[in-house]
């Protein structure tokens, strides 16, 4: 240990960079529950090689996301969530035209009400079904709506996300002033990523060929199982009859995320202690909890169903990657700041656009918009980046579709049965790369926009 601890910092620090990034992409290519794990070894590897004091995991990140995570998945378990893809596909297929435009519309807001970017899964089937039989060719807005589903995760009020960033931003050293806080972080997120969105389906509703043009397409036609696959039944919530309780449920937990957006806007509505009103992480706890034992009294959710649905499961991945990243991370960079501040702070604040560079591609490595944010985001305004530029720049955080890795890009691929949606040759050039991109980039342009009108920059 010695040894290690002798070395320079600029040693230290690279031979630390590099043991983190073994960790990180060790992880996310074993997926799964693996890249919090990994952090394990990482802070190891710090506190009894290099002798570095541990720092601390973000606790009130974890306990939020562990709230909001137990609350959407029992709406998910008490068929609330069924209410609300019901009345999704009914908007969907009364404009069957517009599909490639609505689509992504519909499964940002399902993410944005819901808090996470896995309800996509259910729509799939349905926005396939629509679009082949009205011959639309499924890769334009099938893979729009999968990249707009993971979007609209920066833009909740019930993401783990939008609750890491504002609670790091408010915690910082040097707060962003005239910034309170939750409702100031959306007033830009929303907007922008709804932007991002609508030039995510301007893009999409021209790309590829059409179906009746595509002669690879055509070609596989002329064999009667595969357009008897293609075409195979339709997938629907429509004619179906959802108990009052499932009704309810939804009605529940929209209840719960506008009292909490009322209680973000207005400060003076929550109990203050020691004169400060009580803090936004405290008050999404709560009422989430409180949304969640609501479902259970109210509509008779079998209790043992909501810890095995894919929300919970999602989320607990989420929690266990939130915690083993964000602890590693801050061991390492709270060493090192002061050097890393030197080096490239300078860099970020003459250009601001390589902050959301370097955000874009830790998402990628880790996986995770929450993961990401804590990861980075710290270390950023350790480094001088300006407040305003994180605010800004906050759609940067969703950088997972450059490789084709993630479930919810994958799922779509296989619901795809016309095989339009598509990994390429090069494996980069896929279906989702183009939409990602434009996507994001589209959204941070516009935040940027929005922050300097709010007079944040």
């Amino acid at each position: 240990m010695d040894l290690l601890v002798n070395l320079s910092e600029g040693t230290q620090f690279t031979i630390q960079i590099v043991v983190v990034l073994i960790c990180l992409f060790y992880g996310a290519k074993k997926g799964g529950i693996a890249l919090g794990l990994l952090g394990g070894i990482g802070l190891l590897v710090l506190a009894f090689g290099f002798a570095v004091k541990p720092g601390k995991p973000a606790i009130d990140v974890m306990l939020t996301i562990l709230a909001v995570v137990v609350a959407s998945a029992t709406l998910q378990a008490s068929g609330g969530l069924d209410v609300m893809l019901q009345i999704a596909e009914k908007i969907l297929r009364r404009n069957p035209k517009f599909l490639t435009i609505l689509a992504p519309f519909v499964t940002t807001f399902l993410t944005i009400l819901c808090g996470t970017g896995h309800v996509v899964y259910t729509m799939m089937p349905i926005i396939y079904d629509i679009a082949i039989k009205n011959g639309i060719r499924p890769e334009r807005p099938m893979a729009a709506s999968s990249i707009s589903s993971q979007m609209g995760i920066i833009a909740s009020p019930v993401s783990v996300a939008v609750v890491s960033l504002t609670a790091l931003l408010l915690n910082s050293n040097h707060p962003l002033a005239g910034f309170d806080g939750y409702i100031d972080l959306l007033k830009i997120t929303i907007p922008s990523t709804l932007f991002g969105v609508l030039c995510v389906g301007i893009y999409s509703w021209f790309r590829g060929k059409d179906l009746d043009k595509d002669e690879e397409f055509q070609a596989k036609l002329k064999d009667e199982e595969f357009k008897k696959y293609v075409y195979g039944d339709s997938k629907t919530l429509l004619g179906e009859k959802l108990p009052a309780k499932q009704w309810l449920a939804m009605w529940i937990f929209l209840a719960a995320i506008v009292i909490v957006a009322l209680l973000g806007a207005f400060p003076n509505l929550r109990p203050e202690f020691d004169g400060k009103a009580m803090s936004m992480v405290s008050v999404i706890q709560i009422f989430m909890l409180l949304a969640g034992s609501a479902l259970l009294i109210f509509t008779d959710v079998d209790a043992g169903k909501i810890g095995k649905n894919e929300i919970f499961r999602s989320g607990m991945i989420a929690l266990v990657a939130v915690f083993g990243i964000s602890w590693m991370a801050d061991t390492m960079f709270a060493v090192h700041t002061p050097m890393m501040k030197e080096a490239l702070g300078g860099i970020v604040q003459h250009y601001p656009w390589t902050y959301a560079i370097m955000l874009l591609l830790i998402s990628k490595f880790v996986n995770s918009q929450a993961a990401a944010i804590a990861a980075f985001v710290p270390l950023a305004l350790g480094i001088g980046v300006h407040p305003a530029v994180i605010v800004a720049f906050a759609p940067a955080c969703y950088g997972y579709y450059i490789l084709p890795t993630y479930p919810s890009d994958l799922a779509t691929i296989q619901f795809d049965r016309s095989g339009t949606t598509k990994i390429g040759k090069f494996v980069i050039n896929h279906s989702f790369i183009l939409p990602g991109l434009i996507g994001v980039f589209s959204s941070c342009v516009f935040g940027y926009i929005i922050a300097g009108i709010a007079g944040y920059l």
